[in-house]
């Protein structure tokens, strides 16, 4: 693993420990610093409710920091900023706490992410977040984690990343 990936593994951790007890909805993890700001439009797409993805569907923006209750989906031939790729429950019970949350959603989603794109996560140029339960949605019954699957760099992607070994 280089020295820039355990940094950054490093930062979002410590970046979704601080901000997950202010979030009240499903949440995302990003993990660079690039990502788009809830504020701007991240172009076409069809606007859904974040709760209705499900794996194979591509968002139009990159991933985004903090709470998120909607997205815009675009076609994956379309460029797009991210691919949900795989799903993990975290188990019944209280609300888990942060530390427990992003290890888990870390393990499932690294777990996933090579037999996805078809490259260790270690040599690609793509990256993975997440989206994970708030305290809120738990309570609504909420246990998803979704994996998404994006450009380190932050650019755009045209065409599912399943297999593209990079």
């Amino acid at each position: 693993m280089t020295t820039e990936k355990i940094w950054r593994r490093a930062l979002a951790i410590a970046t979704v420990a601080a901000a997950a007890a202010a979030l009240s909805g499903c949440s995302v993890l990003d993990q660079v610093t690039n990502g788009i700001s809830d504020a701007v439009d991240p172009g076409p797409g069809t606007t859904q409710d974040v709760f209705s993805l499900e794996v194979g569907d591509c968002e139009a923006g990159n991933p985004t920091e903090g709470e998120v209750s909607e997205t815009k989906v675009i076609d994956c031939a379309e460029p797009h900023g991210g691919e949900i790729y795989a799903a993990s429950y975290l188990p019944d019970g209280d609300f888990p706490s942060d530390e427990e949350i992003v290890a888990q959603a870390d393990a499932d989603c690294y777990a996933g992410f090579e037999s996805f794109v078809g490259a260790d996560w270690d040599d690609s140029m793509y990256n993975y977040s997440w989206y994970y339960p708030t305290e809120s949605s738990w309570a609504d019954g909420d246990r998803e984690i979704l994996c998404i699957v994006y450009h380190d760099g932050g650019e755009q992607i045209s065409g599912s990343l399943a297999g593209v070994a990079k």
